[in-house]
């Protein structure tokens, strides 16, 4: 469900940069009392548009700084075949997003790691004895100029 108006949308938005803040300091921002802006928060939470609040941490300060993207293709295209690798992926540590997309491949992963040795293991001992897949091709982070996930 979509935020209803500018304000729900400007609300968002702060949020989605600092979900820390006070209610106090959120309300200042956007224009509201403090009262009708947290009516506001608590009904974008009730229905489902804030779906929770995370801390945000720094991979190289966490052993896992080392960062790549996994286009994965399946040899089947079916419905079990997709269980079985979501499945896979739910259980595997590094993989910290499972997306299933369109195009060339079916699954698109981001896998966070210490090192290229730990990625290594996890390309091998993880990823590749996983059944059904075809493909993988793996993109090295090199950089990241723009984050805004929160």
């Amino acid at each position: 469900m979509s935020a209803s108006d500018h304000i729900d949308q400007h609300i968002l938005r702060v949020l989605s940069r600092d979900g820390r803040i006070s209610n106090l300091m959120l309300a200042e921002t956007v224009g509201l009392s403090p009262s009708a802006c947290l009516r506001r928060v608590q009904e974008l939470e009730r229905r489902g548009v804030i779906q929770g609040y995370r801390a945000r941490l720094d991979p190289a300060q966490t052993g896992r700084g080392y960062v790549v993207y996994v286009a994965v293709g399946l040899a089947e295209h079916t419905k079990a075949a997709q269980l079985g690798f979501e499945q896979a992926m739910e259980q595997a540590a590094e993989v910290t997003e499972c997306h299933n997309v369109a195009g060339a491949f079916e699954y698109m992963l981001r896998v966070e790691a210490a090192d290229l040795p730990a990625y290594k293991a996890f390309h091998t001992d993880v990823l590749g004895t996983v059944p059904h897949v075809r493909s993988i091709t793996s993109y090295m982070v090199m950089g990241t100029p723009k984050d805004t996930r929160g």
